[in-house]
């Protein structure tokens, strides 16, 4: 099997298909957001409700509180509500004001408005220096 160079986890990993969407997240983080490298973790394990789950994606701000949470899926993969159900669960714990869902061909983004309780998507992808207020 192909393999695919992280450069956060600084390894070569197996190259499948989310993996190839989470590679190009990455990028996007760092070219686009303009994220330092230094500020983005993957595959981060968390704790919820017992069980044990894995982040894709998770950005931390300048103090080191997480930012944005972010779910890869495959291309194959349809973005439905029940995709953002997950990410919304996970976000019981870590507690993010943004979290983005992407399957390569399309990319969501949503802030949470705390006065709602409710995630409003975003029309345009913010800069770091936005989502960490």
């Amino acid at each position: 099997m192909s393999q695919i160079f992280d450069p956060i986890r600084k390894k070569y990993v197996e190259q499948t298909p989310e993996e190839e969407v989470r590679q190009g997240i990455i990028s996007s983080l760092m070219d686009v957001m303009e994220v330092p490298e230094t500020h983005i973790a993957v595959e981060q394990g968390f704790k919820f409700n017992g069980l044990q789950y894995r982040a894709d994606i998770i950005v931390y701000g300048r103090d080191l509180a997480p930012a944005l949470l972010v779910e890869c899926k495959a291309p194959s993969v349809r973005l439905t509500g029940k995709v953002i159900d997950q990410v919304v669960r996970y976000n019981m714990v870590l507690g993010v004001d943004y979290i983005m869902i992407s399957n390569g061909r399309k990319t969501c983004i949503c802030k949470l408005d705390h006065e709602s309780g409710k995630y409003e998507f975003l029309t345009s992808i913010p800069k770091y220096s936005d989502i960490t207020k």
